[in-house]
């Protein structure tokens, strides 16, 4: 990239950032909170869940992100006959006698794991090793994945039968859990006006694989002062039992806090939403926005707060007062 410095490159991404929000908004209509937290998460190099019942686009959004940033991309339908080997490749004997390699779905940039926890625990392993390690290892020979690697993968909160839950150490592995939510009534008009009629709207390719790389290594870069890393890791540590800074709520409501990957997610995510939204450096406000859709997936409520009410959303706001 030709920039005369991190000052410049930080200008220029966030022009990309706005030229992507208005492509992708060509297709995808009233979801513009959810794009924003999907290319906060590209950007800061993580890899995101989305959690919404059918019909939602969820799909369709995936497909459209991976057009407009020019990516190689493929999708997984997570089913329960699904073999590790349909996602990483297999070994095949060749005609020279020789066994070679061919190369399964997970080898592109973008992945699409759909329905991800309708799948048993062995499939889904197969998929978070490659999301952690961004290498698979196939007979005893470990290949690299192309960069950037990112995984999006989708569930259906409401049918639970037939699924295989994630456990909490795989769903640790997701920066964020973002909830996608119906549409407003207008947003649901201007959607049904728009995907009724055979109108084909083409998209614009913004960035390519190598801008994206550059700039995540950029938004590593991006300076903290220490009262807003301090904020941060007080947050995480607001939801351990063992922590001497714990709430009264989680001695209350909560079994388990979040680890230290939620701290880490918590300043990658802080700086990355700054720099979108036009800052150079992140404050405690960038901390909070992201807060939810960090924590939200790591904290493990107790039977007293299911007998309650109580949601995990409500513990977080409430940590977030305090």
């Amino acid at each position: 990239m030709n920039h005369k410095d991190n000052v410049e490159a930080i200008d220029a991404l966030k022009i990309k950032h706005d030229e992507l929000l208005e492509e992708i908004q060509k297709k995808i209509y009233g979801q513009d909170k959810v794009v924003r937290e999907v290319l906060v998460s590209i950007f800061g190099r993580g890899h995101c869940l989305l959690v919404g019942v059918p019909g939602l686009a969820k799909t369709l959004l995936v497909n459209t992100i991976a057009q407009v940033l020019g990516l190689k991309h493929k999708r997984i339908q997570f089913t329960p006959d699904l073999m590790p080997s349909d996602i990483i490749g297999t070994e095949i004997l060749g005609e020279d006698r020789q066994f070679k390699f061919i190369k399964g779905p997970v080898f592109a940039n973008f992945i699409l794991a759909d329905e991800i926890n309708r799948t048993p625990p062995k499939t889904q392993a197969a998929l978070l090793e490659a999301m952690q390690e961004r290498s698979v290892t196939a007979a005893g020979t470990e290949y690299k994945l192309d960069e950037p690697f990112f995984v999006m993968a989708t569930q259906n909160p409401i049918e639970q039968e037939g699924t295989y839950p994630l456990p909490e150490a795989q769903l640790d592995r997701f920066m964020f859990n973002i909830i996608v939510d119906y549409p407003s009534y207008e947003d649901e008009l201007t959607v049904v006006k728009k995907t009724t009629t055979d109108l084909d709207i083409p998209l614009k390719k913004i960035l390519t694989a190598e801008e994206i790389v550059y700039y995540q290594g950029l938004l590593r870069k991006v300076p903290i002062n220490d009262n807003v890393l301090e904020y941060a890791v007080k947050l995480v540590n607001m939801s351990r039992s063992s922590s001497d800074m714990k709430h009264p709520m989680t001695d209350k409501y909560i079994n388990w806090g979040a680890g230290p990957r939620a701290s880490q997610y918590l300043v990658i995510g802080a700086k990355t939403h700054a720099i979108l939204n036009g800052k150079y450096s992140p404050d405690i406000e960038d901390v909070r926005a992201v807060a939810k859709i960090i924590l939200r997936h790591r904290l493990i409520k107790n039977y007293k707060a299911e007998a309650e009410g109580i949601s995990i959303e409500m513990i977080i706001d409430e940590y977030l007062k305090s």
